[in-house]
């Protein structure tokens, strides 16, 4: 079930890159020029948020899920704001457009995970 989320997630990512890259040559003015990087990092703290949430519910224990969900919250979490906090530190003339950029990918990718997690949980009849 991992490897078919994962696909689905790698899928998911080049649309949103596509998606990044025509906003940039539509609206320069407007977008960040970070986008491209805002979509690798949700990739990867995704692909990492669905490993352990995965792994950790193997077992058919409700105890694991909520562990591993839990976990994987608490690390997407952080890393996400140092993430933003960092580069809004380090490129004060870009911070709004990357700002806005960031959030809206930000529930895009929340919105994947969740359809993810949630077609993991539901048991055929």
């Amino acid at each position: 079930m991992f490897k078919k989320s994962a696909f689905r997630l790698v899928v998911f990512s080049v649309i949103m890159a596509l998606l990044g890259v025509f906003f940039q040559w539509l609206l320069p003015k407007y977008a960040s020029f970070a986008i491209p990087f805002v979509v690798a990092f949700f990739f990867f703290i995704t692909l990492l948020t669905l490993f352990i949430v995965f792994q950790t519910s193997q077992q058919d224990s409700n105890k694991k899920f909520i562990f591993g969900y839990m976990l994987s919250r608490i690390i997407r979490l952080t890393t996400m704001l140092l993430f933003l906090i960092l580069y809004m530190i380090f490129n004060p003339e870009d911070r709004w457009n990357f700002a806005g950029a960031f959030l809206v990918i930000y529930f895009l990718y929340s919105i994947f995970e969740f359809l993810a997690l949630k077609k993991k949980n539901e048991k055929p009849l």
